[in-house]
């Protein structure tokens, strides 16, 4: 069972390698590195926006941001070798609960308009397409979920 817990200092490394390892398949399909294999992952641990899942080891991880009217899951991936076997339901699931337990009634998430896996699949999770925008080089498709 995969057990998620905060993310903490010293997991920078293992996040950065699981997203290049999760990520590297889109990047001749959108044409540059998607921005989760850009990010700084050590700052995000710092500013208290990460959990992983952690199953013998960290095994995906989810960044979550508060804002104002609602949470913002900003990222979520899971090591190639576990993919398909529930992590990622699991660290969505925990995003849910983590939203209602401080007040939240809506997630929003995003996801590049080239990863058409995931363009399938957070409908049959319950969210909503709301639009698509630019934001630098990737054309994102916007998505938001009441809860």
């Amino acid at each position: 069972m995969t057990e998620i817990r905060p993310a903490r200092e010293g997991d920078g490394a293992v996040l950065r390698a699981i997203a290049r390892a999760a990520y590297e398949g889109y990047v001749e399909r959108i044409g540059t590195e998607p921005w989760p294999m850009l990010e700084d992952y050590e700052a995000l641990v710092a500013a208290g926006e990460v959990w992983v899942g952690e199953d013998e080891g960290v095994v995906g991880y989810v960044v979550l941001k508060e804002q104002p009217d609602h949470l913002l899951l900003d990222n979520v991936a899971v090591s190639p070798e576990r993919q398909g076997t529930g992590v990622g339901r699991r660290l969505m699931a925990y995003a849910e609960e983590h939203a209602r337990e401080n007040g939240f009634e809506e997630i929003r998430l995003y996801t590049n308009e080239a990863m058409t896996e995931n363009l399938a699949l957070y409908p049959r999770l319950g969210y909503v397409e709301t639009g698509r925008e630019t934001f630098q080089v990737w054309r994102r498709v916007l998505f938001s979920k009441r809860l």
